[in-house]
C-alpha cells in the first residue's frame, strides 16, 4: 500500500487529504491554536525563538537542519518551522528526486549538489530515517554538436569542483542503459556517484536531524503576517491572532513565497508554472538499478519507477499557473493535464526509449513548480527588511541542491556573511517589475522551457521584454541595433551595417560556440573604439543621488578610496564589509559639497542601494539616497578621437589641463546641461556624458549633428565591444570577475585602499590583514596565443599541468589577436603568485576539451602603462 511518503507520492492525493483529515485529532490540544482550511490545531507554540522559518519543504527543513547543526536549535534562542498544512505538502511531495552533480558551470550551484548528494548519502547512518538515497549513476545525453560543445565545457569545470564526469560513447550509454535509443546518440555524460532519492523521506530524515538538536516543527499552522518595525523583522502573526517573537524569519514558503514577501513590502518574483511527468506501465526489462538520463533535446529526463519508467518533461514553451494567487489552501496540488499541449512533447520524449510508446501510461501527472525571471534561485537576506531571509524559486532543483541551499542559509544567518559566491543568486539582484502579473505569466513560459534548452553564451531571453528603454532607444534601433535584455533595459549589443538586418543566423551552423554572423560588426566597433570614437549607451547604469551634510562621511566609510575629497572629481572605489570582502565596484562623484552621485553596474543596482541606505540609518546620518537611474541617459564617448569630437561639441575647454583625467563638470552640450566624466572602462581617452532624460533625444541628435558635420567618424557600439575592450584591459566586473568571497588585493583592486584619510572605512582592519599576507591567489588576465577558439566562462586554466583556475569571464581581443579572459589563480601550497610565478609557468586554457597554449599577466595586456588613458 502506498502512501505519500513513497516516492514520489503519485496518485495518492485522496489518500494524503484523508491522511490530513485524521492528524486533526493527533494535533488536538488545550494551548493557543493556529487554524488551517481544514480546521486542525496544534500544540501551543513558543512565544519567542530566535530563527522562525516559515515553510517545512525540503528548503526549510534543511535550514532547520543546519541551524540545529551550528547550536541554534534549542530553547528561546532556537530555531521553529512554521508549516501551514504538512511538511512537504507545497511541491517537494511530488519532485522526482534526481540528485546530480553535473550540469551547472556556477561554483556555487555545483558545490550545491555535490553537498547535497554526500548529505542523503550520510543522512541515514546520523538520523535513523531513509533517505530512499541510491546511487544509480547519472547520464547527459548529447544528440547533437551543440550539445556535446556544451557538456565538454560543462564537464571540464565540472572535474575541476571535483565530480568525475566521464564522456562515453553512445554504446556505452546503452550498456548502462539497455532500452535507450542511441543511433542518434553522439555522446553521453557519465556520473556513477549520482543518483535519485525519495523526496519525502529525504525531507523527514533532515526533519528529524533537526529536531534531534532541538529544532521545533508545527504542522497545520499558517503564518498569516510578518511584523516589522524600522525595517527590521520583529516576528511572525499566526491564523489564531497570536504572536511569535522572532530575531530572524526565513520565508521558505515555496511557490507561495511572492505572497507572503508582499505582506512586508518584499520583492520574491517567482512564479508557478505547470509541470509534467508521466509513469509507464510495467516493462519487464526494467532493472531499477539503472542510472537516470537526461536528454534535452527530447526535453525529458527518465528513470525507474517501480516495475515501469518515469518520463519527466521540461517542454520547451511552459504554462504559467495560477498568476494572480496560489490558494492559501492548497496542498498536495495536482492539476488536470493538459494532453493537447503536452503530447507532441509527450511523444518525442517516450521516442528516446521507444519500449515506453508500448508500455502505456499509468500516471501522467502535472503539479505547480515556480520559477525565477533569470532561472536562478532567490536566496538571502531581503533588501526591504533586515533579518527577513528568503530561499525560494528553486526551478525545479530544490531536491538535488536543497542541502547545500540550507547550509549556505543557515551559515550567512549565524555569521551574517555568505561563505559562498551569491552574487548570482541573491534576492537583490531582482526588481519590482519582474513581480508584476503580466511579465511573470509571459516570462515564466521562458524560464522552465530554458531548463532544457542548450545554454549559448550569447542568449538572451525573447520573453517579457521592452520593460525599460533608453530615452534614445528608437535613435538606435534605426542605426541597426540589435538588443539585449540587461536587468529589464533594451540595450544594444551590436550594431548591424546599414542595408543589414540586426538577428542572429543561426543556419547551417554547428553552435553558438563559434564565429556568429554578427562576428565581424563587433570587431569593427572593437577596432573603431582602438582607432577613432565610439558612442556607447549606458542608460541601464545605476545612478544615485546621495545628499546632506553628512553623505560625503557615509559614502567615504563604505569606500576603500577617499571620495569626499575635491569637488568635480571622480573616484573609482570598492566597497568592502567588515571582514574585508568585496560588497560592490562602484565611481563616486563629488559634485558639490553635499551632493554626490553613485554610479554601480545593472546587477547590483538594489545591492548598492541597500549599502547606502543601511549606512545612513546605522551612523544616524543627515543624509538621503535617490534612486535617479531612469532620470539620466548615460551615453559614453570613448576613443582616441573623443576629445576631437566633445570639442566640437561644446565650449568648455576639453584640453588635458583644463580637464583632467578624473574631472566631473558641467558642461554645455546645445541646449542641455551635461555632466561629463572624464573616465573609461575600455582602455581609452574617454567620457561619460549624464544627460537629463528629457533632452537626451536632444543632445544625441546634436552628436550625430557635429559629428557629420566635422568627419570625425563616430562608431556605434554595444555592449559586446564594451566587453572585448574592457577584457583586453584586465577591468573587472563585480559579479563575474569577482565576488563577495574575494579579499581586495587577491582581485588586485589594493591600489584604490586609503589608509590615511579620516574616519577611515568599514573593512579597513581586515584589508591591512590581507595586504600582510603571502598572495595565494590573484586574479590574473590569460591570454589564448593561437587566435581560433573563444572562451566565454568556466574554461580550465593550467600551469605545468597542474589546474591553477578557470576563467570567470572572457571575450575575444580583437587588438591582441584572441581570446582573453581573467581567472583567479592560486598557486601551489608554499608558493605565490607574482611575475616570477607567471612567467617560470608553461600556461594552457582548455576549451570544449582541446588545451590551447596561453600567456598570464598580472598587467593589462593591452597598454599596461596607461598612456592612453591619460593623454
Amino acid at each position: 500500500k502506498k502512501t505519500c511518503a513513497d516516492s514520489t507520492g503519485f496518485w495518492m492525493l485522496l489518500a494524503c487529504s484523508a491522511l490530513r483529515r485524521q492528524r486533526g485529532a493527533h494535533h488536538a490540544s488545550s494551548g493557543a491554536l493556529c487554524r488551517f482550511s481544514c480546521g486542525s490545531t496544534v500544540p501551543e507554540v513558543p512565544k519567542r525563538a530566535r530563527v522562525i522559518i516559515i515553510g517545512g519543504g525540503v528548503i526549510g527543513t534543511s535550514t532547520a537542519y543546519h541551524l540545529g547543526k551550528l547550536g541554534w536549535g534549542a530553547g528561546d534562542n532556537g530555531t521553529i518551522v512554521l508549516e501551514r498544512d504538512r511538511l512537504t505538502s507545497g511541491t517537494t511531495w511530488h519532485a522526482a528526486g534526481l540528485v546530480e552533480t553535473f550540469g551547472s558551470t556556477s561554483e556555487t550551484s555545483t558545490a550545491f549538489r555535490q553537498y547535497t548528494r554526500d548529505l542523503y548519502a550520510s543522512l541515514e547512518a546520523e538520523t535513523g530515517v531513509s533517505t530512499g538515497w541510491l546511487e544509480c549513476g547519472f547520464i547527459e545525453l548529447a544528440a547533437n554538436q551543440h550539445r556535446l560543445e556544451e557538456y565538454r565545457r560543462v564537464a571540464a569545470f565540472n572535474r575541476r569542483m571535483g565530480v568525475d564526469v566521464h564522456e562515453i560513447s553512445p554504446s556505452e550509454v546503452q550498456k548502462l542503459f539497455p532500452l535507450c535509443k542511441v543511433d542518434d546518440l553522439v555522446a553521453g555524460f557519465y556520473v556513477k556517484e549520482d543518483g535519485r532519492v525519495n523526496p519525502v523521506d529525504a525531507t523527514m530524515s533532515m526533519a528529524k536531524g533537526a529536531k534531534m538538536r532541538g529544532v521545533q516543527f508545527f504542522e497545520n499552522c499558517p503564518v498569516t503576517d510578518i511584523k516589522v518595525e524600522k525595517g527590521r523583522v520583529k516576528g511572525v502573526y499566526l491564523a489564531d491572532g497570536s504572536f511569535i517573537e522572532a530575531e530572524f524569519v526565513v520565508n521558505c514558503t515555496g511557490m507561495w513565497a511572492r505572497q507572503i514577501g508582499q505582506s512586508t513590502g518584499v520583492n520574491i518574483p517567482n512564479q508557478a508554472a505547470e509541470h509534467y511527468y508521466l509513469i509507464t506501465g510495467a516493462i519487464p526489462e526494467v532493472d531499477p538499478n539503472w542510472p537516470v538520463i537526461e536528454d534535452p533535446t527530447s526535453h525529458c529526463y527518465i528513470r525507474p519507477e517501480g516495475d515501469g519508467l518515469m518520463v519527466g518533461l521540461f517542454e520547451p514553451h511552459a504554462a504559467a499557473w495560477s498568476i494572480n494567487s496560489v490558494p492559501n489552501d492548497s496542498s498536495f496540488v495536482s492539476l488536470d493535464p493538459d494532453w493537447e499541449r503536452m503530447t507532441p512533447f509527450v511523444e518525442t520524449a517516450m521516442s528516446r526509449v521507444p519500449a515506453t510508446l508500448t508500455a502505456g501510461i499509468k500516471t501522467f501527472f502535472c503539479g505547480p513548480e515556480s520559477f525565477t525571471p533569470d532561472l536562478s534561485p532567490i536566496i538571502g537576506e531581503s533588501p526591504e527588511v533586515r533579518n527577513l531571509f528568503v530561499a525560494a524559486g528553486l526551478n525545479s532543483i530544490g531536491i538535488l541542491t536543497g542541502g547545500g541551499v540550507g547550509r549556505l542559509l543557515a551559515n550567512w544567518i549565524t555569521t551574517g556573511q555568505p561563505d559562498q559566491d551569491i552574487t548570482g543568486i541573491n534576492i537583490d539582484r531582482l526588481h519590482p517589475f519582474h513581480s508584476t502579473p503580466d511579465y511573470r505569466s509571459h516570462r515564466v513560459v521562458e524560464s522552465l522551457g530554458m531548463v532544457y534548452k542548450c545554454h549559448y553564451p550569447s542568449h538572451s531571453m525573447k520573453t517579457a521584454r521592452g520593460v525599460k528603454k533608453s530615452p534614445i532607444h528608437d535613435r538606435l534601433a534605426a542605426r541597426g541595433a540589435y538588443f539585449h535584455d540587461v536587468s529589464g533595459w533594451e540595450s544594444p549589443g551590436w550594431y548591424a551595417p546599414e542595408g543589414v538586418e540586426p538577428k542572429v543566423d543561426s543556419e547551417g551552423r554547428t553552435g553558438f560556440w563559434n564565429r556568429e554572423n554578427w562576428f565581424p560588426y563587433w570587431k569593427q566597433e572593437h577596432e573603431a573604439c582602438r582607432s577613432g570614437v565610439v558612442l556607447i549607451d549606458m542608460s541601464f547604469m545605476s545612478k544615485f543621488l546621495v545628499q546632506g551634510r553628512d553623505a560625503g562621511r557615509v559614502l567615504n566609510f563604505l569606500s576603500t578610496a577617499n571620495v569626499d575629497g575635491a569637488v568635480e572629481t571622480i573616484t573609482y572605489t570598492q566597497w568592502l564589509n567588515k571582514h574585508g570582502q568585496m560588497e560592490a565596484d562602484v565611481t563616486v562623484m563629488k559634485l558639490e559639497e553635499e551632493k554626490f552621485i553613485v554610479v554601480a553596474t545593472d546587477t547590483m543596482h538594489r545591492h548598492v542601494e541597500t549599502l547606502i541606505r543601511r549606512e545612513i540609518e546605522d551612523q544616524d546620518a543627515r543624509a538621503f539616497s535617490t534612486d535617479v537611474t531612469a532620470a539620466f541617459s548615460q551615453m559614453n564617448i570613448q576613443g582616441p578621437k573623443s576629445r576631437e569630437l566633445m570639442q566640437f561639441l561644446t565650449d568648455a575647454d576639453m584640453s588635458d589641463e583644463a580637464f583632467p583625467f578624473r574631472a566631473a563638470k558641467k558642461i554645455a552640450i546645445g541646449y542641455a546641461w551635461v555632466t561629463c566624466v572624464r573616465i573609461t572602462y575600455v582602455g581609452e581617452l574617454g567620457y561619460e556624458l549624464y544627460v537629463p532624460s528629457e533632452q537626451a533625444a536632444h543632445v544625441y541628435d546634436r552628436i550625430m549633428e557635429v559629428n557629420a558635420a566635422n568627419n570625425v567618424g563616430l562608431v556605434h557600439a554595444g555592449l559586446r565591444a564594451l566587453g572585448s575592450l574592457r577584457m583586453e584591459k584586465g577591468y573587472r566586473d563585480y559579479g563575474h570577475d569577482m565576488d563577495n568571497r574575494d579579499g581586495i588585493y587577491s582581485v588586485g583592486l589594493g591600489f584604490t585602499c586609503d589608509y590615511d584619510k579620516d574616519g577611515g572605512w568599514k573593512g579597513r582592519e581586515a584589508a591591512l590583514k590581507e595586504k600582510a599576507l603571502p598572495a595565494r591567489s590573484r586574479l590574473v588576465q590569460v591570454f589564448v596565443l593561437d587566435p581560433e577558439p573563444l572562451m566565454y566562462h568556466a574554461e580550465i586554466v593550467y600551469r605545468n599541468g597542474q589546474v591553477v583556475g578557470h576563467i570567470a569571464s572572457a571575450s575575444y581581443g580583437h587588438t591582441l589577436g584572441g581570446a582573453v579572459g581573467l581567472s583567479m589563480v592560486t598557486a601551489p601550497e608554499g608558493e605565490i603568485v607574482n611575475k616570477q610565478f607567471l612567467e617560470d609557468g608553461k600556461w594552457e586554457v582548455e576549451i570544449a576539451g582541446t588545451k590551447y597554449p596561453a600567456k598570464a599577466s598580472l598587467r593589462p595586456l593591452y597598454d599596461p602603462n596607461n598612456t592612453k588613458i591619460r593623454c
